[in-house]
């Protein structure tokens, strides 16, 4: 259990470590906040919050595996190589990819209730 416990710890530490030092992972915490108040406004299907949740942890735990690559690479690469600015970069593009489909799932899921709330359509 000790093994476990501390497992727990480092896992968490990750998390924060991440929180507080990565803006972009800040705003992903932030968007998902706003997407899950908006989605409980909507009252949502139990699907639809399925889909909207596992897309937004998605995002952030790419997010922390960018941030934990970009550590790595940093520890090991003080000079700028062209294949560590590889890795970096397609880390981040992967967080990117998953950003632009979180937006495309949340417009597809939250687009038509909403516009019926605001503009009162049947």
């Amino acid at each position: 259990m000790n093994r476990f416990l501390r497992s727990f710890g480092c896992a968490v530490s990750g998390i924060v470590f991440t929180v507080r030092t990565q803006r972009h992972m800040r705003f992903h915490i932030g968007a998902a906040a706003v997407v899950f108040l908006l989605a409980a406004l909507l009252g949502l299907q139990a699907v639809e919050w399925a889909i909207i949740v596992g897309i937004s942890v998605l995002v952030m735990v790419l997010e922390i595996v960018n941030t934990a690559i970009e550590k790595t690479v940093d520890l090991h690469m003080p000079t700028v190589h062209p294949l560590a600015k590889a890795a970096k970069d397609a880390a981040a593009g992967a967080v990117l990819l998953a950003a632009i489909a979180s937006v495309i799932i949340g417009v597809i899921i939250l687009g038509p209730p909403l516009y019926k709330l605001l503009f009162h359509v049947s």
